[in-house]
């Protein structure tokens, strides 16, 4: 398949994955509008769409007031609010729009991978996996969910699948211990990347988030550059609730971006926004289903078109 093939079969699946969030906004902007001009009271009822959509207050605010700017008073069509709105989100995407770059002379380079229950952090995992033996990198993965024995078995299929060597310890074993052992084995394996998984953790329970940063602080006796990244995975239907588990994960491991899974399940897509407005943090991929290509890096103007219905 062709790159301008993938392309656009990858386009056709982001806004098929964003069509509950776009009709969402797309219906909201509809009705406001029907025959009226840009008052205040259609420019507060657009900012309440928007809010509803998960962009959250602030953001939602200020996209309807750079909008009232240069609209107020006139005839506006659905088109153009689409047009405008498209437009300033991806002025607020661009400078989050960033790929994770594996730098070859960390060897491994460390990749922690963390967040809550379910939002799909051993998928994103495979994901990666798959991404990276796909460019010839040599990949080994750290099973560090001991919590959970689905999650060992569902990495080592993906070791299977992609070629990835996989460093699994018995049920309930000590996470940090294990990411030890899988770095020293990374290591003497000559891999370029190595993946580490993480348990769930609830970002309110105190003892979790204390071993997570144990895991930290022993991969930082091998290499006190490591973890070169840590990514924050975030489901996409959970909405405002995201905001509180970028600050809690943030404060606690240095998370250096974030990928958004799950937006083909959700009408919340709108979260994307506000999280790039508030945190700046870079969003290295998101997620439109369960293929190993429905993980995707970021582009800030095609999200920003479909997300709007466009």
């Amino acid at each position: 398949m062709s790159e301008q093939e993938q392309k656009s079969g990858w386009l056709a699946r982001l806004k098929s994955g964003l069509q509950r969030s776009s009709n969402k906004i797309t219906e909201g902007i509809t009705g406001v509008l029907t025959k009226r001009k840009l008052d205040n009271e259609a420019l507060q009822e657009l900012e309440d769409q928007l809010i509803a959509a998960d962009m959250g207050p602030t953001t939602a605010a200020r996209l309807v007031a750079d909008f009232g700017k240069t609209r107020f008073g006139k005839d506006v069509s659905d088109a153009e609010i689409k047009e405008s709105l498209a437009s300033q989100i991806t002025e607020i995407l661009t400078p989050v729009a960033k790929p994770l770059v594996i730098d070859k002379t960390k060897k491994p380079f460390v990749v922690l991978i963390v967040g809550v229950n379910g939002t799909g952090k051993t998928t994103t995992i495979g994901k990666l996996a798959q991404t990276y033996t796909a460019q010839n990198l040599k990949v080994t993965l750290a099973a560090g969910d001991t919590f959970r024995a689905a999650a060992i078995s569902q990495l080592q299929i993906w070791g299977e699948r992609t070629g990835a060597t996989v460093v699994a310890g018995e049920a309930n074993g000590d996470a940090a211990a294990l990411a030890y052992r899988a770095f020293e084995q990374a290591r003497a394996n000559n891999s370029d990347v190595l993946l580490v998984d993480t348990a769930g953790r609830l970002h309110n329970k105190n003892d979790l988030m204390q071993e997570l940063a144990k895991i930290v602080r022993v991969i930082k006796k091998l290499d006190a550059d490591a973890p070169h990244a840590t990514i924050l995975t975030l489901d996409a239907t959970t909405g405002q609730n995201a905001h509180a588990q970028v600050e809690a994960f943030r404060d606690m491991t240095q998370v250096t971006g974030l990928v958004v899974t799950k937006l083909d399940g959700s009408a919340k897509g709108g979260v994307i926004v506000a999280l790039a407005d508030r945190f700046k943090l870079p969003i290295y991929a998101i997620g439109v289903g369960e293929g190993a290509d429905d993980l995707q890096p970021f582009n800030a103007e095609d999200f920003a078109k479909a997300l709007v219905g466009l």
